[in-house]
């Protein structure tokens, strides 16, 4: 068991992660710890463009763009973390710009920019182009350009090395409020030789990505199965807001591969069975680029009316026929090509099957502005931050915008990356190390390397299967008391056969069967965050949508859900933070 000391400890390099090195090794010593080559993260996987108030192709303003982050939000947005992020976002566009970006250009050749759902001018009067985009592959530009300016600038990476535990100084939860807690550092296993290293750090940033592989129609990569949450989790910081999952509206239909919002920002059409653009009776105003939490309900409605498409009826269509070959090819090429390979449809003269996929997380780590992340609603644990997707500024509420999150993890993955620095330089020395934390997680997973299979053992491959069937069945797009009840006694019942679990690799080098039976044990404490927090919120807001309770409740629910672990769940509210806009009807 090796020991490395470090002053700031970055745990996963995708956008997030790399923008937070990129400005913590300018300032202080720091090491970037992913369990994937970096360019391999599933940032590379966003495709349709980064949100910022340029004003290079229609009037617009940040002011604009914080009231629809709110709105789209569906008003579980901290408005103060909104009005960052907007305000930041037009500087965090001509960062990458500076750094080599290969961003679309107009005519004049400025950064081109394009429509997306949610996003508007003048308060809702009209979808407004916002998203700053390179084709339908901004996330892949993005990772490359941010990976070359981490090698300039010798960013230390530990190419796969997988976090599996945190170590801080104390309990989160046996601590008294207003008594420190700080971190100091981490625990990770080697893909290549099996060994155990400790990170002994000054700062830790957590930017591990989502966990959409909880459900089983999914556009997230194998590997987001929620690793920096379930381990925060489990080190006893709450998790916020868990219950709210957005289900992006074009996936393709059975796969969940997803295609880009782009498409339906360049002219593409969702239309049912009858030929009919049915989001004009959904949002009259917007239409097809009404925010994702409602055009994937507004689909699934229409499969469940009976208006669906295909042998049967369970998807709809997206429709691109009526543009210019050209045009299809110059803005959307991935996706189209994506259609062609996986469904045998040809974009140019064919309708594209599709229908909603798990695609984001809007809780998480819980963080202030700043990065620094919460052990309650007020204490912060010193020296740990959290970026990306793993975490909850709260910047995204009940509902993210589209090309909001690509903005996100640049501009808070920047803050982080400060903040951590500028911790480090301030502090004189880590926090002691529990000395015996490496070899208690040595011994388990020793212990799981040695387990023999019998004819009573269980599957990883099963309960993972069985796990995403029901998270799948009863957590999905529309939710009721029933489903989740249902969705909760099975999780349970899964963590039951998860203790009898047996693998077959006893090998140390690269040993998948090992590191994905301990995925597995992150993806069942994260569904029963999700399940818990979804049967308690007794309303329906953005991606939380309950068939028992279909109107927002904001008397009772206009507050963050944080769960704390143990030996039972439990759970807490935190109030959101309002500055100037006051709670409305959203109507688009």
């Amino acid at each position: 068991m090796t020991l490395h000391e470090y002053d700031v400890v970055i745990v996963g390099a995708g956008g997030a992660g790399m923008r937070a090195a990129l400005e913590s090794s300018k300032r202080a010593r720091t090491a970037c710890l992913t369990k994937l080559y970096p360019t391999r993260s599933h940032t590379g996987a966003a495709q349709g463009g980064m949100a910022a108030a340029l004003s290079n192709v229609e009037d617009d303003n940040a002011e604009w763009h914080t009231f629809d982050t709110i709105k789209g939000g569906d008003y579980l947005v901290d408005q103060d973390a909104a009005e960052i992020l907007c305000k930041e976002a037009v500087q965090a566009v001509l960062d990458l710009e500076n750094m080599g970006l290969p961003f679309n250009r107009t005519e004049g050749g400025t950064i081109d920019q394009r429509r997306f759902g949610g996003h508007t001018r003048n308060h809702g009067e009209a979808a407004v182009r916002r998203a700053c985009y390179s084709a339908d592959r901004t996330g892949h530009m993005i990772l490359q350009t941010l990976y070359q300016q981490c090698i300039k600038q010798e960013v230390e990476f530990y190419n796969e090395y997988y976090v599996l535990d945190l170590i801080l100084d104390k309990d989160p939860q046996g601590t008294p409020e207003g008594e420190e807690v700080s971190v100091a550092g981490v625990i990770a296993y080697e893909l290549a030789t099996g060994e155990i290293h400790t990170f002994r750090a000054k700062s830790v940033i957590f930017a591990t990505g989502g966990a959409g592989k909880v459900f089983k129609t999914t556009s997230n990569a194998h590997t987001l199965t929620g690793d920096g949450m379930a381990i925060a989790f489990n080190a006893g910081l709450p998790l916020e807001d868990m219950e709210f999952f957005q289900f992006h509206p074009t996936g393709l239909a059975g796969l969940g591969i997803l295609l880009s919002e782009a498409a339906r920002g360049e002219g593409g059409i969702l239309r049912n069975s009858e030929g009919e653009r049915f989001m004009e009776r959904y949002a009259p105003t917007i239409k097809d680029l009404a925010p994702r939490d409602m055009v994937a309900r507004a689909m699934a409605n229409e499969v469940r009316e009976g208006r669906g498409c295909g042998p049967h009826k369970d998807y709809v269509l997206l429709d691109l026929t009526h543009l210019e070959p050209a045009h299809i090819d110059a803005k959307l090429p991935d996706i189209t090509e994506f259609a062609r390979t996986y469904l045998g449809v040809e974009p140019y003269t064919e309708p594209v099957p599709v229908y909603p996929t798990a695609h984001y997380a809007m809780g998480g780590i819980p963080t202030n502005v700043h990065g620094e992340v919460l052990r309650n609603n007020t204490d912060k644990v010193k020296g740990l931050y959290a970026a990306g997707e793993c975490a909850c500024v709260s910047v995204h509420g009940a509902n993210r915008l589209g090309t909001n999150s690509l903005l996100d993890i640049n501009v808070f993955g920047r803050r982080a990356g400060i903040a951590a620095a500028e911790h480090a330089l301030e502090t004189a020395e880590a926090a002691p190390l529990d000395e015996t934390a490496a070899e208690t997680l040595n011994s388990t997973v020793e212990r799981l390397r040695s387990t023999v299979g019998t004819s009573e053992a269980e599957s990883v491959a099963d309960i993972r299967r069985e796990l995403q069937a029901t998270m799948d069945r009863n957590v999905q797009v529309f939710r009721d008391a029933d489903s989740l009840q249902q969705a909760q006694k099975d999780v349970a019942a899964l963590r039951e056969r998860f203790t009898k679990i047996a693998i077959h690799d006893r090998g140390k080098r690269y040993n998948t069967d090992l590191l994905e039976a301990i995925e597995l044990g992150f993806l069942l404490d994260l569904s029963e965050v999700v399940v818990l927090g979804a049967l308690n919120r007794e309303e329906s807001r953005g991606g939380h949508y309950r068939e028992d309770f279909p109107t927002r409740d904001d008397e009772k629910f206009m507050q963050h859900t944080m769960v704390y672990g143990g030996d039972d769940l439990r759970l807490d509210y935190k109030p959101v933070v309002v500055t100037r806009y006051q709670p409305m009807e959203r109507k688009y």
